[in-house]
């Protein structure tokens, strides 16, 4: 295993680590203490902004949330997001407010210490492409967030 296959599989410890491996391979859109964003390019010149958030869980243990908005809630109908959650492996769908709209976010949370910056790209890159094509069916192809 070369040096750089090593980094890829070490798990990453905490929110600063996430930044500093996006940062070498993103322009960050928003880079907070505890807010990271990016824009993800997609297949035939389409983007999709990610966003990843240092939380705590009730019993104090920190993860990471990947979001990535994916249409205004009134686009699209309760029913079929709960279907969507219930069909999933990864991600989930919430509502986050936007701009002071309600909006559809695809989600993913995850512990730092069972997440390589490999498995990071990973997920940040089947959230992104799985939120583009929601989006696209929602806005009838249009790439709007």
């Amino acid at each position: 295993m070369t040096n750089i296959d090593s980094k890829k599989a070490a798990a990453v410890q905490n929110f600063e680590d996430i930044r500093a491996h996006l940062a070498t391979q993103h322009r960050l859109i928003q880079n907070q203490p505890f807010l990271i964003g990016f824009d993800l390019e997609l297949p035939d010149d389409r983007v999709q902004s990610l966003f990843l958030a240092d939380i705590e869980t009730e019993d104090g243990h920190r993860l990471l949330r990947m979001s990535t908005p994916v249409a205004a809630l009134s686009k699209l109908p309760a029913e079929k997001c709960l279907r969507f959650n219930w069909a999933q492996r990864v991600g989930f769908l919430a509502v986050d407010d936007l701009d002071g709209t309600p909006f559809v976010h695809l989600c993913e949370n995850r512990a730092y210490g069972a997440l390589t910056e490999r498995e990071l790209d990973r997920v940040l890159g089947e959230l992104g492409l799985l939120a583009d094509g929601l989006e696209s069916l929602v806005t009838r192809g249009a790439d709007r967030v």
